[in-house]
């Protein structure tokens, strides 16, 4: 077995490629998901039927208490995480600042940023040698928002992502010395149902020429570089921001 890899946001979309490249690849994969558990047992059934070892567990990663509780639950069934992706993210219906909720911006920012935080926190404290543990990997999924800021669509979101990276940099500071490699990935345009979620069905077709490459990537074309930066072949790779955005 590779490791055991905690992929959060992973029944669907950016999580789920991840998810199944990581266990062709020899992971010990927990799919982790919010609310579609029918996504997350269909990826698990489909993981264990070609061979290799998934589970599928529900925790709203947003909340300290259910993030610590989804890595508790892998401690007994897999063991202890030696990569964890922060995949799990949503941006909220597309609007200005001024007219957007304040209960859709706070749910934002929490599952992208706070997220991310909880479930970080959870991670070094299995993972780092402080702790006894024997290092890992940590990959977190920002987005090309954080630096263009979504204007007239999500800047809260954008928000969030922005300090996803600062996290992502401070974090690999942090444990450097202690075994573990923090880096993200920052997507552009994917082809996911984020954007239909957001209230842009048509955004891919119609942003589609503003991409330099021409075209929206696939999730697996994000999933790939996540699964580089988990392993041995980025080992001197932490505190990066792997921009994967078709040169937007």
């Amino acid at each position: 077995m590779t490791g055991i890899m905690v992929v959060t946001g992973a029944s669907k979309g950016i999580g789920a490629a991840t998810a199944r490249l990581a266990a062709a690849r020899g992971y010990a994969v927990c799919v982790n998901y919010h609310s579609d558990s029918a996504a997350a047992e269909a990826l698990v059934g489909e993981i264990t039927g070609g061979g290799g070892k998934a589970i599928a567990v529900r925790a709203d990663v947003a909340r300290a208490e259910e993030a610590a509780a989804l890595f508790e639950t892998v401690d007994r069934e897999l063991g202890r995480v030696t990569v964890l992706v922060n995949n799990a993210g949503l941006s909220g219906w597309v609007n200005r600042l001024d007219e957007a909720p304040e209960e859709t911006i706070r749910h934002v920012v929490e599952v992208n940023l706070l997220g991310t935080i909880w479930c970080a926190r959870q991670a070094v404290r299995r993972m780092s040698t402080r702790h006894g543990g024997d290092g890992g990997a940590i990959v977190n999924v920002s987005s090309g928002a954080a630096t263009l800021g979504s204007p007239d669509q999500y800047v809260w979101y954008a928000a969030a992502k922005g300090g996803v990276d600062s996290f992502t940099l401070g974090l690999s500071k942090e444990v450097a010395g202690e075994g573990i490699r923090v880096n993200a990935v920052s997507p552009g345009f994917v082809a996911t149902g984020i954007h239909a979620a957001s209230g842009m069905p048509n955004r891919l077709v119609e942003d589609a020429p503003k991409v330099p490459i021409g075209r929206a990537a696939a999730p697996e074309e994000i999933a790939e570089p996540i699964l580089w930066l988990a392993s041995p072949a980025a080992s001197y790779a932490t505190g990066a921001i792997l921009r994967v955005a078709g040169g937007r």
